[in-house]
């Protein structure tokens, strides 16, 4: 990084969800002057214990940090919310090379950015919040801001299915502010029901689906490419990712399926909280997580085959 000679440097968080103009929050780091500048968003409080929570002064000065506090403090005008670090800050480049170097040093250090580099600031006076309303991109006018952490099974699981709402609070198809992502060259989905009485109860209702699909029923589903759903299949709430087989007759809720697997016909998961558990991960909210290994342990084999 010192090769490039920067001089100021953006730390982004990777597992987070949001539309942000960073331009906005580098001018705002730069105008006031600040060594550090922490993004924040109020969230509720009883959710604020798994994130660094802060308190700021009329200037937006943050005056005390608590990384994953038990009983997080709430907000003066706003006792019901907590401010809260969104694991993006701007740094003067010297002034961060300053603090990793006596970070790593430091043998009672976690080296940990929330336990102890943002801390350190924060007592030293040299740390600004910035709000996230300051640089969001809404993705249409009198909208919330768009945030969302998916560092769980959960979390990850409710952002796939906001996309399958009628009007999704993060805008995809936003052609002033596009989302930039690798794309395939792949042929386009197809759905073949094969027996006529299943053609005409064969919807596939507020799903995203990008699947070859043969005669079977999705509803609240994400399903992303080089994913081929065999008949007679019932789909609820579930996120598919690329390159999964779904075997004839399966009937799945609730459940995330991680790239790579192949179901077994007949497979049913999301009925029986308990059997569910058994065989796979089971989240606080009743998400089940389906991996590849999970299914090679359950039926003895040494590996299941990818879905090429």
């Amino acid at each position: 990084m010192r090769s490039y000679e920067p001089e100021y440097i953006l730390v982004l968080a990777g597992d987070h969800i949001y539309k942000m103009d960073y331009s906005m929050l580098l001018l705002d780091h730069v105008e006031s002057k600040s060594l550090c500048t922490v993004a924040c968003i109020e969230v509720p409080r009883e959710d604020a214990s798994g994130f660094g929570v802060m308190d700021v002064d009329e200037n937006r000065k943050i005056t005390r940090f608590l990384e994953k506090p038990a009983d997080p403090p709430g907000m003066p005008d706003n006792p019901d919310k907590s401010l809260a670090s969104m694991g993006i800050y701007v740094f003067n480049a010297d002034y961060l090379y300053r603090l990793l170097d006596e970070d790593c040093g430091d043998n009672t250090s976690s080296h940990d950015f929330g336990k102890d580099i943002i801390p350190k600031i924060v007592g030293q006076g040299n740390a600004m919040a910035h709000y996230f309303s300051m640089s969001c991109v809404p993705s249409a006018q009198f909208v919330p801001p768009y945030w969302r952490d998916v560092g769980t099974i959960d979390s990850f699981w409710s952002a796939n299915l906001d996309l399958t709402s009628n009007m999704p609070q993060l805008n995809i198809y936003d052609e002033d502010w596009p989302i930039w992502t690798y794309q395939e060259q792949e042929p386009p989905p197809n759905s073949f029901p094969t027996h006529m009485e299943w053609m005409e109860s064969f919807p596939i209702r507020w799903s995203q689906v990008a699947v070859s699909s043969a005669g079977s029923k999705m509803s609240n589903s994400i399903l992303f490419s080089k994913v081929r759903v065999q008949a007679f299949c019932n789909l609820d709430q579930v996120v598919v990712l690329p390159n999964c087989e779904i075997g004839q007759g399966s009937k799945l809720k609730k459940v995330v399926i991680d790239r790579g697997c192949r179901i077994p016909e007949g497979t049913i998961i999301g009925e029986d909280p308990e059997l569910d558990a058994q065989r796979f991960y089971r989240s606080p909210n009743g998400v089940v997580l389906v991996t590849q290994e999970m299914f090679a342990k359950l039926y003895n084999f040494e590996h299941i085959p990818k879905v090429e």
